[in-house]
């Protein structure tokens, strides 16, 4: 199990152009720029912890449509080692799960490093200026640990961000599957 690295808050979102595994369109931030908040989840799609949460994040991305959130989701584990998390398996989780955000993969694994992603799920929420005002769970539910699956810390975050409010900053990493790196490619923070 490996945990989010709790990047600084108010850093800036760092810049990406990703494929989209459903279209093929390239997503980057600069899609989302007329939206107030801006969430970016790392997921994917073998992970027992991304299993968990995957009909919440589905609910939070239709419940946020369309309310000035852009959301994407991005893979970045090698695939080469874990084929289930290849783009067309990716664009196959979406279909099932009926996520209305893409799910883009990072082939090269440079922006999960850019975003010090360490973990799936591992969430990051910036503000309008695309300062990080929330990282790390979508709530204290677990597999195993009988909490109920609500979204509360993360829903309450980008609840704040559209209602021009500060975000708690008493904020908890995600647990979950250490993402999985190419041979080599491990950055310094991963554990």
């Amino acid at each position: 199990m490996a945990s989010s690295t709790m990047l600084s808050l108010g850093t800036k979102a760092p810049e990406f152009s990703l494929p989209d595994t459903v279209s093929g369109k390239i997503i980057s931030p600069a899609v989302f720029a007329d939206k107030k908040a801006f969430l970016v989840m790392f997921i994917c799609r073998h992970c027992p912890y991304v299993q968990h949460v995957k009909k919440e994040l589905a609910r939070i991305g239709r419940d946020y449509k369309d309310k000035n959130a852009g959301i994407v989701a991005i893979s970045s584990n090698d695939s080469d080692a874990y084929p289930v998390d290849a783009p067309a398996s990716l664009a196959e989780f979406v279909r099932e799960e009926g996520f209305v955000f893409p799910l883009c993969y990072d082939e090269t694994q440079e922006v999960a490093r850019a975003y010090t992603a360490a973990c799936t799920p591992d969430i990051f929420l910036f503000d309008q200026e695309r300062k990080l005002v929330y990282r790390g769970q979508v709530d204290d539910s677990r597999p195993g640990n009988n909490k109920p699956l609500t979204g509360k810390d993360l829903r309450a975050a980008l609840d704040a961000v559209l209602s021009d409010k500060p975000v708690d900053s008493n904020q908890h990493p995600s647990s979950g599957c250490g993402i999985k790196w190419k041979p080599g490619n491990e950055p310094s923070y991963s554990t």
